[in-house]
């Protein structure tokens, strides 16, 4: 079962969809990419794509993000996200789009939202990095951090508007952590 690993909801279980529509990031690479995100999570507009449970966006409200918006269109999984948002206490600081990825993101850019950091867990082998990536562009705020999780056998996918800064590999799974082209402040550093 997942739970919150740190901040206000530490320790707070989680429910999480059943059957394979879903595939929740594990506690161990939640933790990974927070402790690498630091200090940046606090008071961020956090994007959480393929939002699933909810469990990396509620993680960044835990531990101090301003608020987060949760874009999943699995109906057995935003079940599960409205009630672990409920069972946080953290609906006031949160909303929901439910609808596909690509829908989701020109909606947003149409509001003019802009994210200091974006998490996407696509599901794997299906080029969704392609896709992601050019359009959250138009979405992140100066030194706005994209994380794209994909399986470890997986290449990080290349953009022209984006530059892969890091990738970190957690078993079968790798975390890439893209900037904007041109944006290179104080992000993560070192690509393997």
């Amino acid at each position: 079962m997942l739970r919150i690993i740190a901040g206000q909801a530490r320790g707070r279980r989680l429910r999480t969809p059943k059957g394979r529509a879903t595939r929740p990031t594990s506690d161990r690479v939640r933790e990974a990419l927070f402790n690498i995100l630091g200090a940046r999570v606090i008071d961020s507009l956090f994007l959480d794509l393929f939002a699933g449970s909810g469990a990396v966006g509620l993680e960044a409200l835990s531990r101090g993000a301003r608020k987060a918006v949760f874009v999943e269109n699995d109906r057995q999984a935003l079940a599960c996200l409205a009630a672990n948002l409920a069972a946080t206490g953290f609906k006031d600081k949160a909303q929901i789009i439910a609808a596909d990825a690509r829908r989701a993101l020109a909606h947003l850019a149409g509001r003019g939202l802009v994210f200091d950091l974006v998490f996407s867990d696509p599901p794997y082998y299906q080029g969704w990095g392609d896709v992601i990536l050019p359009a959250v562009v138009p979405l992140l705020s100066p030194g706005g951090l994209v994380v794209l999780e994909t399986a470890k056998s997986e290449a990080a996918p290349e953009t022209a508007d984006m530059v892969l800064m890091a990738r970190r590999v957690y078993g079968d799974t790798a975390l890439n952590f893209y900037q904007r082209a041109g944006g290179l402040a104080d992000g993560v550093h070192d690509p393997d």
